[in-house]
């Protein structure tokens, strides 16, 4: 799923008609939305396959926060291309901001929903531990939407943060199994 969302945010690049460097300039902005976008699709790729290869068994209640997570990921294309097509102006630099605090606190759902059906001594569990990222992320999340009213590229500053917060995918899943 999360290759076909990606597979979408590259085909909103459309190719410029000519041949200079000029007529890239005009697509920089669509390029930069995208070039984040694709950071967070990566990172969830990555901590999704982290945190999923910690069930034991799989209940429908994981299958629906799953399906809940990919529904604001699914989103993700068009909040990118709204907002690199209109320059990273408020209204869609906020929009994103907005599919991103979503999608994040699905993540979080999916990720409660995993340790209740797996159990108290859930691997999952163990391994988030105080979960400093998770805790601070809707926080810099809000100031970065509240920000995208006023000054979207302090938004945009504060996207990119976080992205680099999440970046390396999460190893605190990789030392649990390592013990």
């Amino acid at each position: 799923m999360l290759a076909i969302v990606i597979t979408i945010m590259v085909l909103e690049l459309k190719v410029p008609h000519g041949d200079s460097f000029e007529v890239l300039q005009n697509l920089f902005p669509v390029f930069l939305s995208y070039i984040l976008s694709f950071v967070y699709i990566a990172i969830y790729w990555n901590n999704h396959h982290h945190m999923i290869h910690t069930c034991k068994s799989v209940t429908g209640g994981i299958l629906w926060a799953n399906l809940h997570l990919l529904f604001w990921l699914s989103l993700v294309p068009f909040s990118t291309g709204w907002m690199g097509e209109n320059h990273f102006t408020s209204v869609p630099t906020l929009l994103y901001g907005l599919n991103l605090l979503f999608a994040a606190l699905a993540y979080f759902v999916l990720q409660r929903t995993i340790i209740h059906s797996q159990g108290k001594n859930s691997i999952l569990k163990k391994a988030i531990g105080s979960d400093w990222k998770g805790r601070v992320s809707p926080l810099i999340y809000n100031a970065a939407i509240a920000a995208s009213l006023w000054t979207p590229m302090v938004a945009l500053l504060l996207y990119a943060l976080l992205a680099l917060i999440w970046i390396v995918p999460d190893q605190r899943i990789e030392k649990v199994y390592r013990q």
